[in-house]
């Protein structure tokens, strides 16, 4: 079961405040066919242009692409100044992202105070990934007294905005009782509104609580099928998850060669869970099924989404 800890902006804004956006927008087209934008795109000059001119969208646009480092132009500072930009004239998804920076150091140094004084901004126009954001905080105590009570109060405000990496977290104060008595049913309903949103961590929460049994009856087609939904994402853990299925057989046909493939595609991806797991499926495989079956994982590896991409607003 895993919580979302990093700091990060979103895809779009999911909710009314987005609503309210202007219509004459214009992506830059690298951003909009990493992160699904289904803005009208247009070349960098003009998205450049529109960005000088004080067009928010296009600033925040512009930060994206920098943080991104897309191209020999582009930079984590020059993200920052761009993204001040735009939060300055209001744009909620720039204030956000400024705060992300401030937070994690990207092209400035380090600043709680800053990072809290943009989320708070954007949390006050109903922007949920601010909210979320702000649980996070308070969840991990940066720059601000750690309160699992006042993570559970945001993660709670960003859930139900529509956000869902609010709702997967929000999920798991319940299902680990931190601010709230443990809830393992509310805990289910919400990683479920996440993962029917397409979020990986709530697919992979939703699939453990099939798998274990809790919360829900006990379903190991649906733990499979939730943790395939995660893994084609590129989630580690669910990989891991996913390879046991096909280890053990539980869900799905037994398949020794699979199980290594999607395992082998978590280790390449820096996660070491499944490495006795691996182990093990080595003993049965031949020399050339493990060939085979590290050279799917590779393609796995060289097929994931841009995750990073998506950790920024729009």
């Amino acid at each position: 079961m895993g919580i979302l800890i990093s700091m990060a902006g979103m895809l779009g804004a999911g909710n009314a405040w987005a609503q309210r956006a202007p219509k004459e927008q214009c992506s830059l087209a690298v951003v909009s066919r990493l992160v699904g934008s289904d803005q009208p795109v247009c070349d960098a000059a003009t998205v450049q242009e529109m960005a000088r001119r004080g067009h928010a969208f296009e600033q925040n646009q512009m930060g994206i692409a920098s943080i991104l480092a897309i191209g020999p132009d582009y930079s984590d500072r020059e993200a920052v100044e761009w993204f001040e930009r735009a939060a300055q004239r209001g744009y909620a998804p720039a204030q956000v992202n400024l705060a992300v920076m401030y937070i994690n150091g990207w092209g400035t140094p380090v600043n709680y105070g800053r990072a809290l004084h943009w989320l708070q901004a954007a949390a006050a126009q109903g922007f949920a990934r601010a909210d979320y954001n702000l649980g996070i905080l308070y969840l991990e105590g940066k720059g601000v007294r750690q309160d699992n009570a006042e993570a559970f109060g945001w993660f709670q405000k960003g859930a139900e905005g529509g956000d869902s990496s609010a709702q997967t977290n929000f999920g798991y104060m319940y299902d680990e009782g931190l601010g709230c008595p443990r809830n393992v049913a509310a805990a289910a309903r919400w990683y479920r509104k996440a993962a029917d949103a397409g979020n990986p961590l709530g697919e992979s929460n939703l699939a453990d609580l099939y798998l274990r049994g809790e919360g829900l009856r006990q379903d190991d087609t649906a733990a499979f099928e939730w943790f395939q939904k995660a893994a084609a994402q590129g989630h580690t853990g669910a990989r891991i998850k996913l390879g046991y299925m096909y280890a053990e057989g539980r869900g799905t046909k037994k398949d020794p060669a699979a199980a290594y493939s999607w395992i082998s595609a978590a280790a390449m991806a820096g996660d070491p869970r499944g490495t006795d797991l691996l182990h093990s499926l080595e003993r049965g495989l031949s020399a050339e099924q493990i060939a085979e079956a590290r050279e799917r994982a590779s393609k796995l590896r060289q097929q994931d989404p841009q995750l990073s991409a998506k950790a920024f607003a729009q």
